[in-house]
């Protein structure tokens, strides 16, 4: 049965999803808040169970194709000394490492997306869902900010950690759906300097402070500021004026070392500038009637995992899955999506919080510390070992097959 249905967001998550649903003969609108393609933004991967979904999409050549040449992580201290590295995984056996095989810019992948859908999928850019209404168990009534409005078997919420969907459809006394893990990061782009490698290559300062730096072309360079503190004040600041976010940051970081004043003045230039807090959101439940969440609305595992976009793009072809696989039966599809997925997601939420407080020193002590293991484990080969030998499927989940999507 051909469905009308309609998805909100038009990141990474829901054009993946209308690939799939378009695929199968549905009639898929994806409604987007901003006037154009949202194809900016920093870097990042595939990995795992994800790139067998992007194979079955048929579109992993080209996704190579625009991937990012980036040869592997190095740690570095204040005087860009290489303290221990890792070498991306290019052998095609085993796990990905730190680096990926498939590192592509966020905006790269979009445009991948988009262009595999602009034929067959409508796209409306520059609206708002402002509400909707379950009209009955099969329909659902989406009004739009131009103040049109329009019927649709099923919504689909795939509009990042901060879903307005996913507000909409939990009771008022669910609990917090964010599981705040005290880490705040901001990123932004500055012109490529000779010294820039193609290296992902990170320096620590003390008070919980790590800063990355990665090249994507021969022009440019991205900076990436992260910042261990549990205040919760701090989320504000992700909402406050631009000005002052990145006034922010110069203040936090001034005394950090390393690059970071060639950083702080790239904020003055730079027009791809984000900052977030890094969160994880846990739901107990990703629909409610003809309403579905989807990618990190429904299950944001943190980038600190490195498989936000991962599980976004299974999530994606889970769920397209089980509406081809039961026609006439969207409420079972939900279901089963849920049931399907699940398993995989609760795996890749399970961090080790001793982890990442290690990782975020807040001392010299600490930090030399961090910098000594991590150059005996290098230096003993222990990640190419583990990259090499160790599966790719994250937590052994498999990824399920549908003979209804080929």
């Amino acid at each position: 049965m051909s469905l009308k249905i309609l998805i909100v967001g038009s990141g990474c998550a829901g054009p993946a999803l209308a690939f799939w649903l378009a695929r199968t003969g549905h009639q898929v609108v994806v409604v987007e808040r901003s006037p154009s393609l949202r194809d900016k933004g920093a870097q990042i991967d595939l990995r795992g169970q994800g790139i067998e979904v992007v194979k079955r999409m048929g579109l992993l050549d080209i996704i190579r194709n625009n991937c990012v040449p980036e040869s592997g992580f190095q740690l570095v201290d204040s005087t860009s000394t290489i303290r221990a590295s890792i070498k991306a995984n290019t052998s095609g056996k085993g796990r990905q490492s730190l680096t990926s095989e498939f590192e592509i810019m966020r905006g790269d992948l979009v445009r991948v997306f988009y262009d595999a859908t602009k034929d067959s999928v409508k796209y409306m850019f520059g609206k708002t869902v402002d509400r909707f209404d379950q009209l009955n168990e099969e329909q659902v009534m989406a009004y739009f900010s131009d103040g049109t409005s329009d019927t649709f078997d099923l919504l689909v919420g795939a509009d990042g950690q901060g879903s307005r969907i996913r507000k909409a459809i939990l009771p008022p006394s669910t609990p917090d759906p964010y599981l705040r893990l005290g880490i705040h990061a901001a990123y932004w782009f500055v012109p490529r300097i000779e010294t820039d490698t193609n290296t992902f290559t990170a320096y620590l300062a003390p008070g919980g402070r790590a800063i990355f730096r990665r090249s994507h072309s021969p022009t440019e360079s991205q900076a990436y500021f992260f910042l261990k503190d549990p205040s919760p004040d701090l989320a504000s600041i992700h909402r406050a004026p631009v000005t002052t976010q990145k006034e922010f940051w110069a203040q936090r970081f001034r005394d950090a070392g390393w690059e970071t004043d060639r950083f702080i003045e790239g904020l003055d230039t730079t027009d791809n500038f984000y900052t977030q807090e890094i969160v994880q959101v846990r739901t107990n439940t990703w629909h409610k009637g003809r309403v579905v969440l989807l990618g990190d609305a429904a299950h944001c595992p943190a980038v600190v995992t490195g498989l936000g976009t991962t599980s976004s793009v299974i999530g994606a072809y889970v769920l397209a899955g089980e509406i081809s696989r039961n026609p006439g039966d969207v409420n079972q599809a939900l279901r089963n999506y849920e049931a399907t997925l699940r398993p995989y997601i609760d795996e890749i939420q399970n961090m080790n919080t001793s982890v990442i407080a290690f990782a975020f020193p807040t001392t010299w002590w600490g930090i030399a510390l961090l910098q000594f293991v991590a150059s005996v484990v290098c230096f003993l080969r222990i990640p190419d070992l583990v990259n090499r030998f160790a599966s790719e499927n994250t937590g052994g989940w498999q990824v399920p097959e549908y003979e209804e999507l080929k």
